[in-house]
C-alpha cells in the first residue's frame, strides 16, 4: 500500500508539531526593560555656527601730515582708552601755533586801538563836531578789528588741535594690531592708517536664521508644541572649537530686519561678556540659544525607536502583557532621547531593551527602567546661524529623522 509510508510521515510531523506547541505553551515570558510614557515640560536649546566680531573696531588714523617720530605701544597688546600709541614730530606744529598766537596778539592790539578811536569819535559826532561818515568809519574799523581777532583766535585753536593730533591715542580699550607705518616714515593721505584697535569685551557673535527655520518655529509655537521665553529673553552660550563652553552667557541684541536674497536667511547678533579675552574677532564658534520649552513633551530613549519599511515604530506592552508594534512619528533628538510627535500617549509602556526577543503577541515580563531627569539642552549635529525674528520663532526638524534641534526662536 503506497500511501502507508506517507501516512506514517504525516503522523510523525503532527506529533512533532504537537510537542513544539506544548513547549511554547510552557515557555516563560520574555524579560524586557520598559519605560512608562510620562509627558513633561522639557527645556530645549538650538545650536548654530557663528563667527565672532569686535563690538567696536576703530581705525587709528593720522589726522595731520608729518613724520612719524615713534611708536609707543607694543603691537598686539591690550591697550586702554586714552593710551598713547604714536607720536608725530611736533616741532612744525608748535611753530605754527606760536605764529598763530603772535597774529592773535597783533589783531587784539588793533582792536584795542579801534575801540579807543570809536570811543573818542562818538561824543564828537553827537555834538556835530565830526561828520556822520567819520562815525561810520570808526564803527566799521572797530567791527573789522573784532572780526580779525575772532579769525586769529580760531587759527590759534586750529594750531593747538594740529599740535595735539601729533599725539595719537586709543579711543577705546581693546586689542591692538600691528603698525602699518614704521617710525621715520612721512605720513600723508595715502598712508594715514597707522593701525586699529578692536574692542573684545563685550564681543559680538553673528549667526543666521533661515526662512524655513523661522517658519518651522512659528508653526510649532502656534500649535502649542513650543513655548518661547517671556519677552524673547533668550540666553546665549558660546562653545569653542575644543568643546569648552564659556562661563559667561549673553543675549541677542540685534536682528537684521531684511532677509539676504542670496542665502534666504537673516543675521542675528549676540553680545557676550569676554573679560578674559577668550574670544578673538573672526573665530568660528558654536552658538547655543537657551530659553525655549516643549510643553508636555513625550520622549523615549533612542534605542527604543526602530525603523522598518513603513517608517519608525516602537514596541509597546499592552494590558495583557503582550508585545505590540506601534508606528510613531519622531521629532528631534534630545540628549539620548527622541521626541515623539505622534503615536504615543501618557501611560503607554514602551520596551527600551530586549526587543530582539520579541515578536507581536509574545508575552513579556516588564521591568521598569529608571526615569532620566528633564534637564539639559538639545545637542545639534548640523550647524546653522542665527536666532530671533519679529513676530515669531523658527525651527526645523531633523533631516530623515536623524538630526537634532537646530532652529531658533523668534524675537
Amino acid at each position: 500500500m503506497r500511501w502507508y509510508p506517507m501516512l506514517l510521515v504525516a503522523v510523525a510531523l503532527l506529533s512533532g508539531c504537537s510537542k513544539e506547541q506544548s513547549q511554547s505553551q510552557v515557555r516563560p515570558p520574555a524579560e524586557v526593560t520598559v519605560l512608562k510614557v510620562a509627558p513633561r515640560d522639557t527645556p530645549v536649546s538650538y545650536e548654530f555656527v557663528g563667527q565672532t566680531q569686535s563690538s567696536r573696531q576703530v581705525q587709528i588714523v593720522a589726522r595731520v601730515n608729518g613724520f612719524l617720530e615713534r611708536r609707543v605701544y607694543e603691537e598686539g597688546s591690550l591697550v586702554k582708552a586714552g593710551q598713547l600709541l604714536f607720536e608725530q614730530d611736533p616741532k612744525p606744529f608748535q611753530a605754527s601755533l606760536d605764529a598763530a598766537k603772535g597774529a592773535l596778539a597783533s589783531e587784539q592790539a588793533r582792536l584795542q586801538t579801534a575801540r579807543e578811536n570809536l570811543a573818542r569819535v562818538k561824543p564828537l559826532a553827537a555834538l556835530n563836531a565830526l561828520s556822520k561818515k567819520d562815525l561810520d568809519d570808526a564803527t566799521g574799523n572797530e567791527q573789522a578789528a573784532a572780526a580779525a581777532v575772532d579769525t586769529a583766535r580760531a587759527n590759534v585753536l586750529q594750531a593747538q588741535l594740529n599740535l595735539s593730533y601729533t599725539r595719537i591715542e586709543s579711543p577705546v580699550t581693546g586689542l591692538s594690531s600691528f603698525a602699518r607705518v614704521q617710525e621715520g616714515s612721512y605720513v600723508g593721505p595715502e598712508n594715514s592708517l597707522l593701525t586699529y584697535v578692536a574692542r573684545v569685551d563685550p564681543i559680538w557673535v553673528n549667526f543666521t536664521l533661515s526662512e524655513n527655520e523661522l517658519l518651522g518655529i512659528r508653526e510649532q509655537s502656534r500649535a502649542g508644541n513650543l513655548r518661547l521665553p517671556p519677552k524673547d529673553q533668550y540666553q546665549v552660550e558660546v562653545i569653542l572649537a575644543n568643546g569648552e563652553t564659556l562661563a559667561e552667557k549673553g543675549r541677542i541684541t540685534f536682528e537684521n530686519p531684511d532677509f539676504d536674497a542670496k542665502t534666504g536667511s537673516f543675521l542675528l547678533r549676540a553680545t557676550i561678556a569676554n573679560p578674559k579675552n577668550d574670544l578673538r574677532p573672526g573665530m568660528f564658534v558654536r552658538v547655543r540659544v537657551l530659553g525655549a520649552v516643549r510643553p508636555n513633551a513625550i520622549l523615549v530613549p533612542q534605542q527604543a525607536v526602530l525603523q522598518g519599511a513603513k517608517g519608525h515604530f516602537v514596541i509597546v506592552v499592552d494590558n495583557e502583557s503582550k508585545a505590540q508594534i506601534r508606528p510613531v512619528l519622531v521629532g528631534s533628538w534630545y540628549r539620548d532621547d527622541w521626541f515623539i510627535e505622534k503615536g504615543l500617549e501618557a501611560g503607554d509602556v514602551v520596551v527600551v531593551d530586549g526587543m530582539v526577543k520579541l515578536s507581536p503577541g509574545v508575552s513579556v515580563k516588564p521591568l521598569e527602567a529608571p526615569i532620566a531627569p528633564a534637564a539639559g539642552s538639545v545637542q545639534s549635529r548640523a550647524a546653522a546661524a542665527s536666532v530671533s525674528a519679529p513676530g515669531g520663532a523658527a525651527s526645523s526638524g531633523p533631516a530623515n529623522g536623524a538630526a537634532n534641534e537646530r532652529s531658533a526662536p523668534k524675537k
